[in-house]
C-alpha cells in the first residue's frame, strides 16, 4: 500500500516482473531427444556419454535444480525488506479545484480570482508501517532516477503502526493549514488572535507538577507570550534562572516558577510542548482528499494570500514549491524534495520554491527546465512570486548551491 507524504496520495507500484515471462533452456526450439541417447551430434554427445548414456535423466535432474533454483529466486525476490520508496506524486493547485471543490475557500472576507498556479508538490511513499516492499521493488527503485530508497527508520520512528503513522500524517496536514492562515495573515499584516497551550510535557521535563496538559500559557517574567519567540528569547537571556510563569487553568491565572533545563544543546527550555490556538477573523477552510504531512504549508500561504488580495500574484505563470510554514512565516525543510522538483517539471511548473534548508538535497538535482529558489521565510517567497507573476527578470533570485 502506498501512502503519500508532506503533502502525499494514491498508489504506486512497481510492476511484476516474472521469469517465467521468457521461454527456459528447455523451451519451444530445443531439439528433441531421441531415444537410446541419439541426437544432435557435437558437445552435446560428450556429454551424453559421459552420462552413461542415458541422457534424459541428466536432461530431467537438470530442470529440476533450474526449476528449484528459479523459484528460490522468486520467493527471496518477493521477500519484504525494511526500506522505503519514495517516487513523484501529482501535483494540486491550491487556486484550483480538487474533486470539484476548491482547495482554498474563504468565507467573511472579499476574494479576488487568479489564473495562475501555485502548486504544492507530493511524494508517493511505499513501504514502512502502511506496507511493505520487496527486494525486487528496491532493486528496480534504486536503478530509478526518479525514486529514492531509504531505510526505514529515516522515515517512521522504531515501532510506528500503520494507524500512527496516519493519524501523525493527518495531525501534520491540520497544524499545517492552521500554520498557513496565521503566516498569510502575519503577512498581510491582518490582526488575529493567537495563544499557546500545553499539549503535553516532555520525558523528565522541567515544568512536570507546575504546568499542566491545556494550560494556556499567558506570560513569562511579565511578558505576555504571544508567540513562541517571546518564550525563546526570555528562556535564553535568563541563561537557566527560574523563571515566572503565568498560565491560565480552567479559567483562572496560577502563577508557577519554573528553573528550565538545558537541552544539551546550549538551549534552555520548560520541557512543554505547545500548540497555537487561533481566532482569526474570517473562515478559511482547505479542503484536499488523501494528502496528508506537514510540507504543502508554505503553498497554502501563498494561495491564500492571492486569494484575498486584489490582482494575480502569479500573473498567469505556473509556479510550484514545498516547505512547511510556521505562524511567524519560517519556512522549514521536509523530505522528498528531488521527487517533488520532479513532479512539480512534469506538470509544467517553470519557477520552484524550496527550502533553504534543503538546499544541499538540491544543488545537483534539478530537473532541466525548472528555476528553483531559495527561500527562508513567507516573505521571500511571496517575492519570489510576485517578481516571476510581474514578467520581470528572476534570474537574480536566491538559487541552492549547497555547500
Amino acid at each position: 500500500m502506498t501512502t503519500t507524504r508532506g503533502g502525499h496520495s494514491s498508489e504506486d507500484h512497481v510492476p511484476d516482473v516474472s521469469p517465467f515471462s521468457s521461454p527456459g533452456p528447455f523451451g519451444a526450439g530445443s531439439p528433441p531427444e531421441s531415444p537410446g541417447g541419439s541426437g544432435v551430434a557435437g558437445a552435446g554427445s560428450s556429454v551424453r556419454a559421459a552420462d552413461g548414456g542415458r541422457p534424459g535423466r541428466r536432461l530431467s535432474t537438470m530442470m529440476v535444480a533450474g526449476l528449484a533454483a528459479l523459484g528460490l529466486g522468486i520467493a527471496v525476490g518477493t521477500l519484504p525488506v525494511p526500506y522505503v520508496i519514495e517516487s513523484p506524486g501529482p501535483t494540486y493547485n491550491t487556486l484550483g479545484e480538487s474533486q470539484g471543490h476548491p482547495v482554498i475557500n474563504v468565507s467573511g472576507h472579499e476574494t479576488y480570482p487568479a489564473a495562475g498556479s501555485l502548486d504544492l508538490t507530493t511524494v508517493y511513499v511505499d513501504g514502512g508501517p502502511t506496507g511493505s516492499v520487496s527486494i525486487l521493488n528496491a532493486f528496480s527503485a534504486w536503478l530509478d532516477n526518479s525514486k529514492a530508497v531509504y531505510p526505514v527508520e529515516l522515515i517512521y520512528p522504531t515501532g510506528t503502526t500503520k494507524e500512527e503513522a496516519q493519524e501523525q500524517s493527518a495531525v501534520a496536514m491540520a497544524t499545517s493549514q492552521e500554520n498557513a492562515v496565521a503566516s498569510a495573515l502575519n503577512e498581510l499584516k491582518i490582526p488575529f488572535g493567537q495563544q499557546l497551550q500545553a499539549a503535553g510535557l516532555s520525558k523528565d521535563s522541567a515544568s512536570a507538577g507546575k504546568i499542566q496538559q491545556g494550560d494556556i500559557l499567558k506570560s513569562i517574567n511579565g511578558k505576555e507570550i504571544t508567540s513562541l519567540s517571546v518564550i525563546q528569547d526570555e528562556l535564553a537571556a535568563g541563561k537557566g534562572a527560574p523563571a515566572a510563569v503565568t498560565v491560565e487553568r480552567a479559567g483562572q491565572p496560577v502563577a508557577v516558577e519554573v528553573t528550565p533545563k538545558d537541552n544539551g544543546q546550549g538551549r534552555f527550555i520548560l520541557g512543554v510542548m505547545l500548540k497555537y490556538l487561533f481566532t482569526f477573523p474570517f473562515q478559511v477552510q482547505i479542503s484536499l482528499d488523501k494528502v496528508g504531512g506537514p510540507s504543502a504549508g508554505l503553498m497554502f500561504s501563498l494561495g491564500i494570500i492571492d486569494t484575498v488580495t486584489p490582482g494575480d500574484l502569479t500573473g498567469g505563470k505556473h509556479i510550484a514549491g514545498t516547505g512547511t510554514i510556521s505562524p511567524d512565516g519560517a519556512v522549514g525543510p521536509i523530505g522528498g524534495i528531488g521527487q517533488k522538483m520532479r513532479g512539480a517539471r512534469s506538470s509544467g511548473a517553470s519557477l520552484f520554491l524550496a527550502p533553504a534548508a534543503n538546499c544541499d538535497e538540491v544543488a545537483g538535482h534539478i530537473p532541466d527546465g525548472l528555476q528553483v529558489v531559495r527561500v527562508e521565510n513567507l516573505a521571500e517567497a511571496r517575492h519570489a512570486v510576485e517578481l516571476a507573476g510581474s514578467g520581470q527578470d528572476t534570474s537574480a533570485l536566491p538559487a541552492c548551491t549547497g555547500k
